[in-house]
């Protein structure tokens, strides 16, 4: 088992909480990641070495995505087959929560069913920063109306992956916060199950030591979300133009509803496939099931839409009504059964009564070392 911690000017806690993890199990091996924190940030970092840890080093800040991507890389090639714990380089995440975590892993390769372990909090109580408990509950609620999956904590650090994972998980996009919702939000349709562990919410100093920026990782952080709702508000947009186009060049209101439908579903099905729900293969089977889905949402369509027009409502406003109808129903037909991953384990799995009977330590420990990328070492 292999610790994995991404660290951007850290304090004096990172050596400890080495060493710490260090005597709870001394078969454990930590690596972290020094994301550009420069000289001033190398005494913790030699320190962190001194403790036992392996460090990596990113010549300039390049966010906790690349990070963590770097780290699964390295653990890739010096530690094949070896499952991975995330944590963060402030202290929030105890030690025996990562203990927690690890016990998980390991329970689940016991099974042969791979799922990310995740390490959620519970955001309650006045000693929880507000700016989190905003954060969390606005990302949670979107994160579940995106995607349909109940998710506690969605921007939790202290996760448990599968080696099984590692290859996948250096091929999503994003290198800052958001890499981590983008991670959730893809894992199903992966075949990746999502497990919950509660752990210990610890902030220290009000979460001070946070690097997330409130409005522009927000931003990030939703940007996989938003995509969701864009793809359809494109298709939506190209539809209502050619509805509107091909309805006053010919006056026929259904041939043009029929004409304007089969323009924005090819649209909105190349986006979604490529870009919102990001799956590659079987595209004659998706095609099929987008074709059958599009059937039937057209039928529906020109229902509404002739019922609202010959009750003398506007066709443009006969239009947005009907499309904010039809709207949660397309998303969600495409979700789960148009793009859903076959066979993928979606569904979110809570684990509120575990052991810890196993130990976080694999077989393998590497040397003390830091290795600088980007950089020759000094």
């Amino acid at each position: 088992m292999i610790v994995l911690i991404p660290a951007y000017e850290p304090s004096a806690v990172l050596p400890h909480l080495v060493a710490a993890i260090g005597e709870a199990d001394p078969e454990a091996q930590v690596l972290v990641v020094d994301d550009g924190s420069g000289i001033r940030y190398r005494p913790v970092f030699d320190d962190a070495v001194a403790a036992g840890a392996v460090v990596l080093t990113h010549e300039s800040n390049r966010g906790k995505g690349a990070a963590l991507k770097t780290g699964f890389a390295h653990i890739a090639t010096a530690w094949p087959g070896e499952d991975v714990v995330t944590a963060d380089a402030d202290g929030q995440h105890t030690v025996p929560d990562i203990v927690r975590v690890a016990d998980e892993l390991r329970r689940d390769a016991a099974a042969e069913r791979p799922a990310l372990v995740l390490g959620v909090r519970v955001f309650t109580g006045d000693d929880v920063p507000a700016r989190s408990r905003f954060g969390n509950t606005v990302t949670r609620w979107l994160f579940r109306a995106a995607s349909g999956t109940a998710v506690s904590d969605t921007q939790t650090g202290l996760r448990g992956v599968p080696a099984t994972m590692l290859d996948w998980l250096r091929q999503l996009p994003g290198d800052r916060f958001e890499y981590e919702l983008t991670m959730l939000l893809r894992a199903p349709r992966a075949g990746f199950a999502l497990r919950e562990v509660p752990i210990t919410t610890v902030y220290l100093e009000q979460n001070a030591s946070s690097h997330f920026r409130p409005i522009v990782d927000s931003l990030r952080v939703m940007l996989p979300i938003l995509l969701f709702a864009g793809s359809s508000l494109l298709a939506f947009f190209v539809d209502t133009v050619a509805l509107l186009a091909f309805n006053a060049l010919t006056g026929w209101l259904i041939p043009s509803i029929i004409a304007a439908r089969v323009l924005s579903a090819g649209v909105n099905f190349t986006v979604n496939r490529r870009v919102v729900f990001a799956r590659g293969g079987r595209i004659g089977v998706q095609a099929l099931r987008y074709g059958v889905l599009a059937l039937a949402l057209l039928a529906s369509n020109i229902a509404w839409m002739a019922f609202l027009t010959d009750a003398g409502v506007p066709l443009l406003l006969a239009k947005i009504t009907t499309e904010i109808v039809l709207f949660v129903i397309s998303y969600g037909v495409q979700r789960g059964f148009v793009f859903g991953a076959e066979g993928a384990a979606a569904e979110l799995v809570s684990a509120d009564k575990t052991r810890h009977s196993k130990r976080i330590g694999g077989d393998v420990r590497m040397g003390e070392h830091i290795v600088n990328i980007g950089r020759t070492t000094p």
